[in-house]
């Protein structure tokens, strides 16, 4: 019986054994090279660890590369500021890591580390003989203060104007509620300069061009991107805390203010930080509507005029120091907002998408 089995298995034809395929060393070398670097071949079979780690440094690479991008136009602002003459920072499509002549190092003992920033402080705004060439006792200070009344005034009566604008069209109910939404964001599609023409012509019928009114008075009306995204705020909010409110007597008057204010804080206070920063930027407006010469000029507008006329500490071509570093200084206040309230602005926008 052992004898039968035995030729039985003697007799099974076996598998022909796998034939190893022959590559050149050169493709060899290649799939090894590859499988390195986490890339699998015919030949090298790569682990999954190496590909993932692999693609992790490709990726950091390009995220670093993007910061480079972003964050480097502000160091050259900010090294530019301390440079000393023009020849140090020229020109100025070159990459400085610091100026070749500083502030720092300078020769002249009058000069200081922040000496560009003293003259802008003290002569900003003065011309060749150290005149003033705006109104009596306006400088670049006045600037500022211009700047900081066309951001706050605006900004806080205006963000409460959408604020409430919101609230009628999230939480009460009327005729054409949404028809009347849709045709508000409509207007956000229409550019803003193709309608600056003809608000500069209705601007200076009523009397607003060359002063503050037109920087204020339009903003205490607010935006209809604002209340667009109060009102994506509002529709997260419970309906059953208005209807209480409603019962024990209280209008709509007092249950925006009592309840709805305090709930929507978070999405107000995002909104009105990322409208100041724009009306803070907002060089445009100031030079489209106000004159160069007006002393209700904004401080970015005020930086082109440092700009376009000689100020006596300037060499003979002008020098640019000075006015990167009031670049520097209007561009200061909305960096250190930005990243003080940073996670309040991004949670407010997220939570913008959320519906009842």
């Amino acid at each position: 019986m052992e004898n039968n089995e035995t030729m039985i298995l003697e007799q099974e034809p076996q598998a022909p054994a796998t034939e190893e395929k022959q590559y050149s060393p050169l493709r060899y070398a290649w799939g090894a090279f590859a499988a390195f670097f986490g890339f699998s071949t015919k030949t090298h079979r790569a682990s999954k660890k190496r590909a993932k780690l692999v693609m992790d440094i490709a990726t950091y690479i390009v995220l670093l590369f993007g910061a480079f991008i972003m964050v480097y136009p502000f160091w050259w602002m900010i090294a530019g500021s301390f440079a000393l003459t023009n020849n140090s920072i020229t020109p100025l499509n070159t990459l400085i890591w610091w100026p070749s002549e500083s502030t720092a190092n300078s020769a002249n003992p009058d000069i200081f580390f922040f000496w560009n920033y003293a003259q802008v402080f003290t002569k900003g705004l003065t011309n060749a003989d150290g005149k003033i060439v705006f109104a009596e006792n306006f400088d670049y200070w006045r600037a500022v203060g211009n700047n900081l009344f066309y951001s706050i005034v605006p900004v806080v009566v205006g963000v409460i104007t959408s604020a409430s604008a919101a609230f009628a069209f999230a939480k009460i109910e009327w005729i054409g509620r949404n028809q009347v939404f849709f045709f508000l964001l409509a207007a956000i599609m229409v550019p803003g300069p193709s309608i600056m023409t003809t608000q500069y012509a209705m601007y200076s019928a009523i009397g607003f061009i060359d002063n503050w009114t037109v920087m204020v008075i339009p903003g205490l009306f607010g935006s209809i991107m604002t209340a667009f995204f109060i009102r994506q705020f509002l529709f997260g909010m419970p309906t059953s805390i208005i209807e209480a409110a409603k019962i024990d007597g209280a209008g709509y008057f007092r249950i925006f203010c009592q309840f709805i204010l305090p709930l929507a804080m978070p999405a107000i206070m995002a909104q009105g930080l990322l409208s100041f920063m724009g009306c803070w930027n907002n060089y445009v407006g100031s030079y489209i509507f106000i004159d160069k010469s007006s002393e209700w000029i904004n401080l970015p507008h005020a930086m082109y005029v440092m700009d376009s006329f000689k100020q006596p500490y300037m060499g003979p071509e002008g020098d640019k120091a000075p006015v990167i570093a009031a670049s520097v200084v209007c561009v200061l206040p909305v960096l250190i907002l930005f990243g003080c309230f940073q996670k309040l602005i991004i949670g407010s926008l997220m939570l913008t998408g959320s519906k009842e």
